[in-house]
């Protein structure tokens, strides 16, 4: 029983491992097509970037394999949180300090802040696009472009999206270390380039999509 248990959870972090680095790629995927909304070309790029990605088959599915990838993520998440949790009820009286056990520390604050960024942003958009939820008033369903100028054309919208971005770059740090650890990628040689590499995606990923309402504030 111990051994299955054993097996259970490192199968449990191997599946967050891998759902997190899936969804680490997909964020810079995401970043490309935003940036297109600072193209000065009335939103044209960025609409025939988001209609291509609305009605494309194959990208269709690919937003299914997201969203279950979204799901076992955070599901895990809190599951492997809690067994952690369970495991060591009483706190150690010395921490280690190192920047790794700053970043897994803050993991799971991080990680609820993100989540009520997204529980937002698919209110905001995706829900949108499939019927759930309704779009403002006088916006098509489909119009991302006039949708996100709509958005950021409030300041508290822009701040809180802008905030997000912020324990996101630490999730999405602790969580490139994490995930390359987890899978036995972690040879001395190379883990010191990958922490560095880990940290400037992060904060590339992060100031990217803070920059986009930043610039709705200032010059729209």
């Amino acid at each position: 029983m111990n051994k299955l248990l054993q097996y259970s959870s490192i199968a449990s972090k191997v599946a967050m491992a891998l759902a997190g680095l899936f969804l680490v790629t997909f964020l810079g995927v995401h970043l490309g097509i935003n940036l297109l909304l600072l193209k000065a070309d009335g939103g044209r790029s960025f609409s025939e970037a988001a209609e291509f990605m609305g009605t494309n088959p194959l990208i269709r599915i690919f937003e299914i394999v997201l969203m279950a990838g979204f799901l076992i993520h955070i599901f895990i998440g809190f599951l492997v949180s809690g067994k952690n949790r369970a495991s060591r009820p009483a706190g150690y009286e010395v921490g280690n300090r190192t920047e790794t056990s700053f970043l897994s520390k803050y993991m799971m604050h991080s990680g609820v802040v993100v989540l009520l960024f997204l529980a937002l942003h698919f209110s905001d958009y995706y829900f949108v696009k499939i019927g759930i939820v309704s779009p403002p008033e006088g916006i098509d369903a489909h119009d991302f472009y006039a949708m996100t100028l709509h958005l950021f054309s409030s300041t508290w919208y822009a701040l809180f999206y802008m905030f997000s971005f912020i324990p996101l770059g630490f999730h999405l740090n602790h969580a490139i270390q994490s995930a390359f650890q987890t899978m036995g990628w972690n040879h001395s040689r190379y883990m010191d380039a990958v922490k560095v590499t880990g940290t400037i995606y992060s904060v590339a990923i992060s100031l990217g999509f803070m920059v986009i309402p930043l610039y709705f504030l200032l010059f729209r």
